[in-house]
């Protein structure tokens, strides 16, 4: 009976409408809605749903609180695994991970996991804000004070919390985004001494800065969850780069942080080497993404302005790409995906691409950059391509793709944001002694995530290079463990 009921469909802005602001495009379930999708789960004796998840979300128990209209205990039940659930249920390629899984996919449409996932945390969100105070989305229980300069202290809970706060041994975590938050409440829960090191002034690495509002709102949803983190007892200290302002040297030889993990993500971008790169209007997308995003240079009362243009061209295929290019739309251009393979191997998310297609970008597909042009008072007037098509596979298995020999073109532009992904920042690396990195500037660790300075641990994007924030909670999750056998090996 389950697998006969369709999938309930999400609710969203008229892409019109939606082309011209920055708020959520996505309205998400209402619990009628919910409790319908949720009865659609099978319930399956071997749930490779959470097999596939990188946290290991007990997605059948969540999703069957949902049915029994008990939303706290859904939120009881996703906080075992997860302090970031709204957040996870709005960004996470659950198409390719959990719900690319689901038995219900193989003939038909699988179980909305992440839109329930995201209902669970909404709900629970807006009870604790009208008084009821369902159990948070942390695990530990809801608190009226919600001032994160302040954090109180959960009453109950949080594994170790309130035993032994005097003795309690120090963890430093430096960077405050999803691997660091995962890692940071994994050992809170475990009664230890976090503090987390952000280089930035607002807490949420990547989350803060790479994500644009309308597909996660940080006043609604991020602060809500990172001050859920708090609320487990974690600390967070904003403008400290961990290499200039403190060493990890310092942190473990001075300060008695016992061990430290190394969240840092791969803020560091990547260029094409073509001529006119150095031209003004050429931006990488981290730097386009943070002004946005961390600067607010999109609201008219903010005075961190970013010039757009009325012609913009995004160079990737990437999410990373289409977070640009629909930024650059609601500032008002026309925005171009210049992108050498075919819509078929784009590697962003479907959902995205199908948002950016609503909205209006244009798509120039089989088309790749050779060289910037610019005007003669050192501007971007153009960016000139050429023709491609697909050879033989690469390495990755996709096809190659191979220029068309004569048949260069132009787009006029005002602005080129390459988005062709990041590596990791080599400033740890090299103020840290004893730290090993690989060829790509990435940490070296092990499957536990621990490096090869002893009692520093690191996963993420900073070991893998660029990657999804499910897979860096995933990795700071692992990490908490080994941190934890670790100290208590010692």
């Amino acid at each position: 009976m389950a697998n006969r009921i369709p999938r309930v469909p999400v609710r969203e802005q008229d892409p019109k409408v939606r082309a011209t602001n920055f708020d959520e495009v996505c309205y998400g379930y209402n619990k009628e809605e919910a409790m319908l999708e949720a009865s659609r789960c099978l319930n399956c004796r071997n749930p490779r749903c959470m097999t596939a998840c990188p946290v290991g979300l007990q997605i059948p128990r969540f999703i069957a609180e949902i049915v029994a209209d008990n939303i706290a205990g859904a939120a009881a039940v996703i906080a075992e695994d997860s302090s970031l659930p709204a957040v996870c249920g709005r960004v996470c390629p659950q198409e390719t991970q959990c719900e690319g899984s689901c038995v219900l996919g193989v003939k038909g449409e699988p179980v909305a996991i992440g839109k329930l996932e995201r209902f669970v945390a909404d709900y629970s969100r807006d009870q604790a804000a009208s008084g009821q105070c369902p159990q948070n989305t942390a695990g530990a229980a809801c608190m009226p004070d919600r001032d994160s300069d302040h954090p109180a202290i959960p009453l109950e809970g949080a594994q170790g919390v309130k035993e032994s706060l005097g003795t309690k041994r120090r963890v430093a975590v430096i960077g405050s985004g999803p691997a660091g938050l995962a890692c940071a409440s994994d050992l809170a829960k475990w009664g230890y001494d976090v503090t987390i090191f952000e280089a930035l002034h607002k807490a949420g690495g990547v989350l803060e800065y790479g994500i644009p509002e309308f597909r996660l709102p940080k006043d609604k949803v991020l602060r809500h969850e990172i001050d859920d983190v708090r609320a487990l007892g974690v600390r967070i200290e904003t403008n400290v780069i961990i290499g200039r302002t403190i060493t990890i040297d310092a942190l473990m030889d001075k300060e008695g942080f016992e061990a430290v993990f190394i969240g840092t993500g791969a803020g560091l971008p990547k260029f094409m080497n073509i001529p006119g790169e150095n031209l003004c209007g050429v931006f990488s997308a981290n730097e386009f993404l943070t002004r946005n995003n961390l600067m607010k240079a999109w609201r008219e009362d903010y005075l961190t302005p970013i010039h757009a243009g009325k012609k913009v061209c995004v160079v990737g295929g990437g999410n990373v790409a289409m977070d640009a290019a629909r930024t650059a739309l609601r500032l008002g251009a026309e925005v171009h995906i210049v992108y050498r393979r075919t819509e078929a191997e784009l590697p962003a998310r479907r959902e995205e691409v199908h948002h950016a297609m609503q909205e209006g970008i244009i798509f120039d597909m089989l088309t790749n950059p050779v060289e910037v042009l610019g005007d003669e008072k050192g501007w971007v007037r153009a960016l000139k391509c050429i023709r491609m098509e697909l050879g033989e596979p690469d390495e990755s298995g996709r096809r190659s793709p191979v220029p068309i020999p004569g048949s260069e073109f132009e787009i006029p532009t005002e602005t080129v944001i390459m988005a062709l992904g990041t590596s990791p920042n080599p400033l740890i690396s090299k103020t840290t002694q004893g730290l090993e990195t690989t060829r790509r500037g990435c940490l070296v660790a092990d499957d536990s995530g621990a490096t090869t300075r002893p009692g520093v641990f690191a996963g993420g994007d900073a070991v893998t290079g660029a990657a999804t924030v499910i897979l860096a909670m995933g990795a700071g999750r692992t990490a908490a463990k080994a941190i934890d056998a670790y100290l208590k090996a010692k």
